[in-house]
């Protein structure tokens, strides 16, 4: 049975050679953006913790809120790590035509009642890992710097590796944020 959280990212054949120079300078309106949008999504967060506490329900409304948000987040995400050359859109919802996209999966059977009080605790482990594979990822991003500007290509290797931190983050967020009831894999497909 596939994993609840999906995160897919397409590579491109050919990268821009000078982007990589200005990607930084172009995310800062998203980055400020995102800052305002990750104090709403703080607020849902705390809205859904009360719902979940005292209906079992996950709130669709609320669910589909973060899920925009950690949408939004992995596009900027992956545009810096140089993964796509295409400029992420300023939006919570999904864009089939963006390389970068994100679904999770609505728990239709509800929420146990404890999830809101613990899961972050039980997230621990998979959070930890995910950091540390990430923190790989942006090592590797200084490699993948001059491979596009040398090259104009993405390493293959490099592009999987920063795919899969990317996918096992987003996941360990959805798990500890109760959004899934399933614990992340430790795997990278």
């Amino acid at each position: 049975m596939p994993y609840p959280v999906n995160v897919q990212i397409t590579p491109q054949a050919e990268y821009n050679r000078l982007l990589p120079l200005v990607k930084w300078l172009l995310l800062i309106p998203h980055w400020l953006v995102l800052g305002f949008v990750a104090i709403g999504a703080f607020i849902a967060l705390i809205l859904a913790w009360f719902a979940v506490l005292f209906t079992r329900r996950y709130p669709e409304g609320l669910f589909n809120f973060l899920v925009g948000f950690q949408r939004w987040a992995l596009r900027v995400s992956a545009y810096g790590l140089l993964m796509t050359d295409k400029y992420p859109p300023f939006s919570l919802q999904d864009d089939p035509s963006y390389p970068v996209r994100l679904s999770i999966e609505y728990p239709e059977h509800g929420v146990d009642r404890w999830r809101p009080l613990f899961a972050w605790i039980l997230a621990y482990p998979i959070n930890l890992v995910a950091q540390v594979v990430l923190f790989v990822a942006y090592i590797a991003s200084i490699l993948t710097f001059f491979s596009i500007l040398f090259t104009k290509q993405f390493p293959e290797g490099i592009f999987n590796l920063t795919r899969g931190a990317l996918q096992l983050q987003t996941r360990a967020s959805a798990y500890a944020d109760w959004m899934v009831t399933v614990y992340p894999p430790f795997d990278f497909g």
